[in-house]
């Protein structure tokens, strides 16, 4: 695994905010596709607020007889009513805000390396169960669409819901599949045994700890034959919860999974995992160790320091894997490899 010499590849100052009074805090966690000659990236791009002197704001989303707002929300730190909870936002009179917005933006590349980011999201908060924001997508093509599935934040907690679209151009919203709370979603991008497949991470706070679980369906929309496939190693770089990548590579020895692992600090890598192309839920081969952890300054260092997190690859014509990912949960970075060498880490 080689990190790209540039990296990062895509930063804050690099894109356009969504609305005046916002300011982009992070571009970072990137879905990927190839359309045509383009790799194309799905940015999670999270916005804050332009602060004033003595003021917190917040970005809300207001949903009104139909019409979308994206307003700011301003309190007086002098109102004893304000309760600045962490980094993540705030409390008034007993509702919470989140102190950032999320929305999907793409970005468009010929290489792989250098890209142009568009000016305007892609996905937006537009639903009651989007309102705290729209994030983490991953994409997978099949059968003419380019299948999105994206985490929905809401008062009413986390869920993951799916879109389509044929050209990155128009898109469908086709509402949530996997209910709160309920995230790091991969679609298989190919039917086993006529039907379609994914692996999903359902939160479970009271026995246990997060795990990767395995889900099948008919029409991408209703799924079930829900099992626990992989849970935390328990050592220390898999000691509080693991999750799902980009969608599965498929290769002659089987399914390669890119998941991730949240270590006893805290701290966020990526590891590797074979299933068996004729039955998902049969595992091959697992990394004993991360096969990318953090290491580079800009991985240690953020928003959400000690942190890399993958959500979309792809496969150039050459063999090369580009593994794309969000370091400190503020920045987007590339690293190279190849499908056979991330086997050999296995």
């Amino acid at each position: 695994m080689k990190r790209y010499e540039k990296n990062p590849i895509i930063t804050s100052d690099m894109v356009k905010p969504s609305n005046p009074g916002y300011e982009v805090k992070g571009v970072f966690n990137p879905g990927a596709a190839v359309l045509g000659d383009e790799v194309i990236l799905l940015l999670r791009v999270a916005e804050t607020c332009v602060q004033k002197e003595g003021f917190v704001a917040v970005p809300v989303i207001r949903i009104e007889k139909g019409r979308v707002n994206a307003e700011v929300l301003e309190f007086s730190l002098s109102d004893p009513e304000v309760s600045l909870q962490d980094t993540r936002g705030i409390s008034y009179k007993g509702t919470d805000y989140l102190s950032t917005l999320s929305h999907i933006r793409l970005a468009r590349s010929v290489d792989g390396y250098n890209f142009e980011i568009e000016g305007e999201p892609f996905l937006f908060p537009d639903a009651p169960e989007e309102v705290f924001g729209v994030e983490d997508p991953r994409v997978t093509f099949l059968e003419g669409f380019y299948y999105i599935n994206y985490t929905v934040v809401s008062p009413d907690g986390w869920a993951t819901a799916l879109a389509r679209t044929r050209d990155f151009k128009a898109v469908e919203k086709m509402g949530i599949i996997f209910c709160p709370e309920n995230k790091d979603v991969s679609i298989f991008p190919g039917k086993v045994n006529n039907r379609y497949h994914a692996l999903h991470r359902p939160d479970n706070s009271i026995f246990g700890k997060p795990s990767i679980w395995y889900a099948e369906s008919e029409d991408l929309l209703h799924w079930g034959g829900h099992r626990c496939l992989v849970r935390p190693k328990g050592d220390r770089w898999e000691d509080e919860k693991i999750g799902g990548g980009p969608p599965c590579v498929e290769t002659p020895e089987g399914w390669l999974q890119i998941y991730h692992g949240k270590a006893e600090d805290g701290g966020y890598s990526l590891f590797g995992l074979l299933l068996d192309l004729n039955d998902p839920c049969r595992i091959l081969k697992r990394s004993k160790e991360p096969i990318l952890r953090p290491e580079a300054d800009y991985e240690k260092k953020g928003f959400y320091g000690n942190c890399v997190f993958s959500n979309g690859l792809v496969e150039k014509d050459d063999g090369t894997l580009l593994i794309y990912y969000g370091a400190s949960d503020c920045m987007t970075c590339v690293a190279e490899t190849s499908v056979d060498e991330v086997l050999k880490m296995l």
